[in-house]
């Protein structure tokens, strides 16, 4: 059996979409798990859409994923040149494109745009202009043909597909798939620039790269027949065909660059770790069959068998995503993590506090980062807040007991200089012991005087502890001037 080879061929027109990452993920994942080569190539051949620096962000993702190819630009496997623009150079795709044409196959078209404008029609009942050749320049005899190539008229070669009859092909996901011959067009394999279609150098560059295994959107399952009777003319093995499912946002529209999420970079610019959006990208049409949904990448490559990708389309569940990166986030290093989240912490937090005590608090609370400003923006200042919080039910709490306690509070917090977590909770359960209360009627209170907040990151003793003395004292006084003002 031939050794497995798979290719990730991106075209550098800017940031890495989903489905982009997806295919890049799915072809990596298939060859490491049969033991076999990734090759990366660059499908610049529309260089009208060319981004500047984009190649750089094809580097960057792949790297910073973990997706290594074993062939690129960079490693050379005696295949290259690994970029189709100086693929180009060597004449390389219209010599084959030449033989197509020798063959019947393929042919030249001299047709003007204004030909071609007047071709198109709409389609019925929609506002949707297709363009259908009708093989006029197939007819022109040799001498045509070689008269204008002599007089230097533009140019393009086309594919010569037939108008009867079927054509069939096998996809690995989505089965045997047959056409009508009258739907395929005969495209164009070489533009008028000398550069060859993406459709054309795809087939040229697989076949001579040894690419077994072809990952690619559905969107592509329509011009599989084109591809395979390119294969069949020039007498090639046709590679096995991976069509992935479409991916789309939560209300099952396609997944777009209007989603605010489309590409890698998007994501972790929103606080999504690196190794929490490839498992969330892996599981994009595909599940394993024992169902786990966090998996390394390791754990990946071992269990991905592509068999399994769905036919229908993938959700890009943007809560689900959320909350494996929280899972995430709970098992990073807290080194790693002080690291990512310290910026987030300063964004609101300016006082000289002990900023990996607040980042230990919220480390196991959060889902993405950015989060963590709304979790620890109090430690600069109490919000407003209403004083209906102090009320709590199951606690039986009221804001008249909480004034009751804060007030007598106040001497026992101004009695000790140890404002350690574990010192100030003895503190305060040997309160509650004397008042004959339950612990939450007096922690509920100091929690909501110190921090203005129903929901914080850590009880109301790891908070004091962060705050010091001096600005715990000051926020129960406010606090209590607030309760008294209230219930004036």
């Amino acid at each position: 059996m031939a050794k497995v080879r798979t290719r990730f061929a991106p075209s550098p027109t800017g940031r890495m979409h989903v489905g982009n990452l997806r295919t890049a993920l799915y072809a990596y994942l298939i060859t490491r798990h049969a033991g076999g080569d990734f090759i990366l190539r660059i499908e610049d051949t529309d260089q009208n859409r060319e981004v500047e620096g984009a190649v750089d962000i094809i580097n960057r993702t792949l790297e910073k994923t973990g997706l290594e190819h074993d062939e690129g630009p960079d490693k050379d496997g005696g295949v290259g040149p690994y970029v189709q623009s100086e693929r180009v150079k060597s004449g390389l795709y219209l010599k084959y494109a030449q033989q197509l044409v020798e063959k019947g196959e393929a042919y030249y078209c001299f047709c003007t745009p204004e030909r071609l404008e007047s071709l198109k029609h709409k389609v019925e009942g929609t506002d949707k202009e297709i363009s259908v050749y009708d093989k006029h320049c197939l007819h022109l005899s040799k001498e045509e043909v070689e008269a204008n190539l002599a007089a230097g008229k533009p140019y393009v070669i086309r594919q010569n597909n037939p108008t009867e009859g079927t054509t069939t092909f096998h996809d690995d996901i989505y089965g045997d798939i047959t056409v009508n011959n009258d739907e395929l067009d005969d495209m164009i394999l070489i533009k008028s620039d000398g550069f060859p279609t993406y459709n054309f150098a795809n087939v040229i560059d697989d076949h001579l790269m040894g690419i077994t295994h072809v990952v690619r959107g559905n969107e592509y399952l329509s011009s599989s027949p084109k591809y395979n009777r390119l294969y069949e003319a020039f007498g090639w093995e046709i590679p096995e065909y991976i069509h992935c499912p479409l991916i789309t946002d939560e209300n099952h529209k396609k997944l777009s660059k209007r989603s605010g999420h489309s590409s890698f970079e998007d994501l972790i610019e929103q606080g999504f770790l690196t190794e929490a959006v490839v498992n969330f990208v892996a599981l994009l049409g595909w599940s394993p069959e024992d169902n786990q949904e966090i998996m390394s990448l390791d754990e990946l490559i071992q269990k991905f068998d592509y068999h399994h990708i769905n036919k229908s389309p993938a959700v890009f569940d943007y809560g689900k995503l959320k909350w494996m990166n929280g899972e995430y986030i709970k098992k990073m290093d807290f080194e790693d993590f002080f690291k990512m989240a310290e910026p987030y912490i300063k964004e609101v937090v300016t006082k000289p506090y002990d900023l990996r005590k607040i980042a230990k608090m919220v480390q196991t609370r959060i889902e993405i980062f950015p989060d963590i400003k709304e979790h620890v923006d109090f430690f600069e200042a109490v919000p407003e807040y209403d004083i209906a919080m102090y009320t709590h039910k199951k606690m039986k709490t009221t804001p008249e007991l909480s004034l009751e306690i804060l007030k007598e509070l106040v001497p026992v917090l101004e009695g000790t200089d140890d404002y350690s977590n574990d010192a100030l909770y003895a503190l305060i359960k040997e309160y509650v012991a004397k008042k004959g209360c339950k612990n939450g009627q007096a922690l509920w209170p100091l929690r909501t005087a110190v921090s203005g907040k129903q929901m914080t990151p850590g009880g109301a003793t790891e908070l004091m502890e962060v705050l010091g003395k001096d600005e715990t004292i000051a926020r129960v006084n406010a606090a209590i001037a607030k309760l008294e003002a209230a219930l004036a």
